[in-house]
C-alpha cells in the first residue's frame, strides 16, 4: 500500500509518501511554519509525490491530521486531502494529532504510559492519555491546566509529548513522581502520520475536523446586517 500523509494541524506544513510493501518512506518534506499553510501545501505535496515512482497514480490512500490544532491549518490540510481523494479516486482517512504525537513513544515501549498534550492557549490543553499497549485511558478533550495535571498524574511517571509537554512538566506537582521524559514538539512526525494512515480503518476514520472546542473568533451579532 502507498500512502500520502499530510499535516498542517500545528506548526509545520508537511507531507510524506510511505510504501508499506517496501517498508520505507519514499519521500518527505516538512517546513516549520505558523502561518502560510494554504500557500505552501499544494506545491509541497507536488514535490513530494513527484519524487516517487508512479506519482499520484500510484497512491492507494491519503491520510491527514484532523486535529486538534489550528482551525485554519486543519481546514487547509483536510480540504487538500479531500480534493486529492476525489481527483485520484482513492480513499482518505483522518488521524488525530494527539495519536500522531504518541505513536513513536508507544512503538518504542508500549508498556509505559504516554500523555499527549497540545497547548490550547489560555491555560488550557488538548489532552489524551495512553496506557499499556497504547490503550486510551483518557480520550481526547480540552481541559484546564489543573484538570490536565489531574488526568496526567493518574499514570505513574508518564512520558509527556506535544506542544504542551513543557507546560505540563513545569506545573507538575512536587508530590508526584516526575515524568519519565518530556518531548516538547511543535508538530508530529510526518513519517508516523503515514504509518498510522496505513493502519487506520477507512470506515472509522473519516477526514473530518476534530476541534474539541469552538474557535476563539466569533461573529459579532450586533455587526450583522439585517436580512430583508
Amino acid at each position: 500500500m502507498r500512502i500520502l500523509a499530510i499535516d498542517t494541524a500545528l506548526e509545520a506544513c508537511a507531507a510524506a509518501v510511505l510504501d508499506t510493501g517496501r517498508g520505507a518512506i519514499l519521500a518527505r518534506e516538512s517546513i516549520p511554519m505558523v502561518r502560510g499553510h494554504a500557500e505552501a501545501l499544494m506545491p509541497l505535496i507536488e514535490r513530494v509525490v513527484r519524487a516517487t515512482d508512479g506519482g499520484f497514480a500510484a497512491l492507494d490512500r491519503i491520510a491527514v491530521t484532523v486535529g486538534p490544532g489550528s482551525f485554519t491549518g486543519l481546514r487547509v490540510g483536510i480540504a487538500a486531502a479531500r480534493g486529492l481523494a476525489l481527483a485520484t479516486g482513492k480513499p482518505a482517512v483522518g488521524l488525530t494529532t494527539l495519536a500522531a504525537f504518541a505513536a513513536p513513544l508507544i512503538a518504542d515501549d508500549d508498556t509505559l504510559p504516554v500523555v499527549a498534550a497540545i497547548d490550547a492557549r489560555h491555560e488550557h490543553l488538548y489532552l489524551q492519555v495512553f496506557g499499556p499497549a497504547g490503550r486510551t485511558v483518557v480520550p481526547p478533550r480540552v481541559v484546564s491546566l489543573r484538570d490536565a495535571l489531574r488526568a496526567a498524574t493518574t499514570s505513574r511517571s508518564p512520558r509527556l509529548v506535544g506542544t504542551g509537554a513543557a507546560m505540563l512538566a513545569r506545573a507538575w506537582p512536587a508530590t508526584e513522581r516526575p515524568p519519565r521524559s518530556v518531548e516538547q514538539l511543535n508538530a508530529p512526525d510526518i513519517d508516523w502520520i503515514a504509518h498510522l494512515g496505513a493502519a487506520a480503518p477507512e470506515a472509522a476514520s473519516p477526514p473530518k475536523p476534530l476541534y474539541l472546542r469552538p474557535p476563539d473568533a466569533q461573529p459579532q451579532e450586533t455587526s450583522q446586517l439585517a436580512r430583508r
